[in-house]
């Protein structure tokens, strides 16, 4: 059995993301803080290298399909140009509106280029995904980790 482009780029990121969380384990814990400098690394690392093993998977078991199943989808260059440009605004933006207001439209603009919404529920998810992940990662980062998020100086927040 062959592996193929993807089962490489596992089986490397496998490595990588097992050999830097075995030295995730090995930084040294504080005494007043109850969770350390490698419990967030650990995590993303945990969770890479188990993306990483599902992916040599996926394509161990996409080489045993018979021909014709799982045929590669038709590339689309044009969406991959529309969502670095989607990417870019978001860049350009963010120092502008505000790390809030720039999430919400990079989430909701890149949401709406991947599938664009044709009903009006649709494009109420689309709008409850993208103010819910802009809620979630400014309560998470700025006022449980703590992490300064980027102000907007058209907006002021």
């Amino acid at each position: 059995m062959s592996i193929g482009r993807d089962g490489i780029a596992g089986l490397v990121l496998l490595a990588i993301s097992l050999v830097l969380l075995v030295k995730s384990f090995q930084l040294p814990s504080l005494p007043i803080v109850p969770v350390g400098p490698g419990f967030y690394p650990a995590i993303v690392l945990s969770l890479m290298a188990a993306a990483s093993a599902l992916l040599v998977l996926q394509d161990l078991l996409k080489r045993r399909a018979p021909a014709g199943v799982g045929d590669a989808p038709r590339r689309n260059y044009r969406l991959v140009v529309i969502a670095f440009a989607i990417v870019g605004a978001y860049v350009v933006l963010l120092p502008l509106l505000g790390f809030r207001v720039a999430t919400v439209l990079f989430v909701g603009a890149l949401q709406a280029a991947l599938d664009r919404p044709r009903t009006v529920r649709q494009w109420v998810v689309l709008a409850t995904i993208a103010l819910g992940t802009a809620a979630a990662s400014y309560f998470i980062f700025e006022r449980y980790l703590l992490v300064l998020l980027p102000r907007g100086a058209w907006t002021g927040f």
